[in-house]
């Protein structure tokens, strides 16, 4: 399996408009952050988990030709708000692009991106509508999918297990129920937006101690903001098997 982080930024990006503090004005690329996504490579199939704002930007750095499916962790604007530039490739593959998310993700869909589904003219992305549940693994184009139930706040949303490899953004907080989903992991993405507690997502105190429950051998952290700091001072301070993500990193998952 491969992974290629499409984005690893929070809901502005990084630099963030108008900011002039250290993160964002820094030089090195690895501070540079689109909106979350990733790209998944598995099974002859690819894979994309949010489509947020930067999905052309995200598609055209990594030279993307096609895409098999989406994974949608929720309806949030920085994870859904690029969906109408999966044209290109129901264009150039003649299909429909398949979409697994939760119902209720599903209707916002309907709602923030209505002239898709009343088809009012030509040209208008075409999508197969996939709706999955917690409690039910699925197969997303043939590729088994485990999806994890994981608090964003107040807000249920998914996460997801392919293979080794579970991938939960937005995180704040997991059900019980859902930690036997993450045994014998050996990758675990995991938000972490910044250092001091946030009313929605893990800080870093969380997401470490997240990975130290599950004792995965290598995670990833995502969808941060520049408030948590460099990439060049944050990874100094992480232990050797956690590694801040940036953009265009790839990783490799047996």
């Amino acid at each position: 399996m491969k992974l290629t982080f499409l984005g690893t930024g929070t809901s502005q990006g990084i630099p963030v408009i108008g900011c002039d503090c250290p993160v964002c004005t820094s030089t090195d690329p690895r501070d540079k952050r689109l909106r979350v996504a990733l790209q998944v490579e598995v099974a002859d199939k690819i894979l994309v988990i949010d489509v947020g704002p930067d999905f052309r930007q995200q598609m055209l750095r990594t030279g993307t030709q096609r895409v098999d499916a989406l994974l949608l962790t929720h309806e949030h604007s920085d994870h859904i708000a690029g969906l109408d530039d999966i044209r290109p490739f129901n264009f150039k593959h003649e299909y429909d692009m398949p979409i697994y998310a939760l119902e209720r993700v599903h209707q916002r869909l309907h709602q923030s991106h209505a002239y898709i589904f009343e088809a009012t003219y030509p040209g208008v992305p075409r999508v197969q509508s996939h709706a999955v549940h917690h409690e039910a693994a699925f197969e997303a184009v043939g590729v088994p999918i485990i999806p994890i139930q994981v608090m964003h706040g107040q807000l249920p949303i998914l996460g997801y297990r392919i293979g080794n490899m579970a991938y939960l953004t937005d995180y704040k907080s997991m059900p019980q129920s859902e930690y036997a989903k993450l045994e014998g992991l050996e990758v675990l993405i995991v938000s972490a937006l910044q250092r001091t507690p946030h009313h929605s997502h893990a800080n870093l105190e969380q997401a470490l101690a997240l990975v130290q429950t599950l004792g995965v051998p290598r995670a990833y952290l995502t969808h941060i903001s520049h408030m948590m700091g460099t990439h060049a001072d944050t990874q100094q301070e992480l232990p050797p098997h956690v590694t801040l993500a940036y953009d265009g990193l790839v990783v490799q998952v047996d």
